[in-house]
């Protein structure tokens, strides 16, 4: 098992990520923002698999909360984060004060036009500029060979892709699979607020994905289920933002499920934001 170097400041991450670069080893990333679950872990263990060096970052980045979101609240638990990460095999933890990734004065912003707007930005301004920003930054600080986006957040991950693209950074994006409970709810750092009511009523929206996915699958039409679908969300108690059918590679609103798609939930149950999605594939691509 490899000790875990804890880094705080962007001068030193650079240090050591050439040192390991001058030995010949590939380097992989992992963005978090702490309160880590097995859905974090299933990142470490795929960047394991792919590059010789793995860094974690640490950072609850305030740029992606609007005004009244849950920045205050957000969970930190960094000792038991770190003792996850050194299990997990990580080989360095990368957790830089707010300072040191926004200094004074610090006066730039990245916007992905396009694949940003609707579904969780639509509703979440700051949300996605706040992303783009921040790991852009992390990328450039970091020189990753890899880095790794969990698919359970879509949208952030393609926003990730298409970033990366445009600006030429000289990295790959992987996304790792979607992790959930046994029950299926998918794992998040916010489940952590739902009352034990809660919880049990949150599997609404798996079951309803799962429901819905299927009847897509068989050929039925998307927007009688999709209705259906929020019908049964807001029943159950959901304040829902969206349920939607989006092109898989474009996140283009799509209303025949002719090529590989992804079904998307987001909204508030209570106070706690979820988001779900699953993979749609047309019979003809089964």
């Amino acid at each position: 098992m490899p000790d875990l170097t804890i880094i705080q400041t962007g001068d030193a991450l650079r240090q050591t990520v050439r040192r390991w670069k001058r030995e010949g080893l590939t380097v992989g990333l992992v963005p978090t923002m702490g309160a880590l679950h097995a859905g974090h872990l299933s990142l470490i263990e795929l960047a394991r698999a792919h590059c010789d060096r793995v860094i974690a970052t640490i950072f609850v980045n305030p740029r992606q909360f609007s005004p009244g979101e849950d920045l205050d609240a957000y969970p930190r638990t960094m000792e038991r984060d770190t003792a996850l990460l050194r299990e997990a095999g990580c080989h360095a933890l990368f957790a830089p004060a707010v300072s040191e990734i926004y200094p004074d004065g610090f006066a730039t912003s990245i916007t992905v036009a396009g694949i940003s707007e609707g579904l969780c930005g639509a509703t979440r301004p700051n949300f996605f500029g706040g992303i783009a920003t921040v790991v852009a930054k992390l990328l450039i600080l970091a020189e990753p060979d890899k880095a790794f986006f969990g698919e359970k957040d879509y949208q952030q991950l393609l926003v990730i892709r298409r970033l990366v693209t445009d600006l030429a950074l000289p990295v790959e994006i992987i996304g790792g699979a979607l992790v959930r409970e046994a029950d299926g709810l998918a794992m998040s750092s916010r489940n952590a607020y739902l009352s034990g009511n809660e919880r049990q009523m949150a599997l609404t929206l798996y079951h309803t994905l799962k429901e819905v996915t299927a009847g897509l699958e068989a050929g039925a039409e998307p927007g009688r289920l999709i209705a259906m679908g929020l019908e049964r969300l807001v029943s159950a108690g959901f304040r829902m933002d969206y349920l939607e059918l989006r092109d898989a590679e474009t996140l283009e609103p799509i209303e025949r499920l002719e090529r590989p798609a992804r079904l998307l939930a987001g909204g508030y149950l209570g106070k706690t934001r979820l988001i779900d999605n699953m993979p749609v594939t047309p019979r003809s691509h089964g």
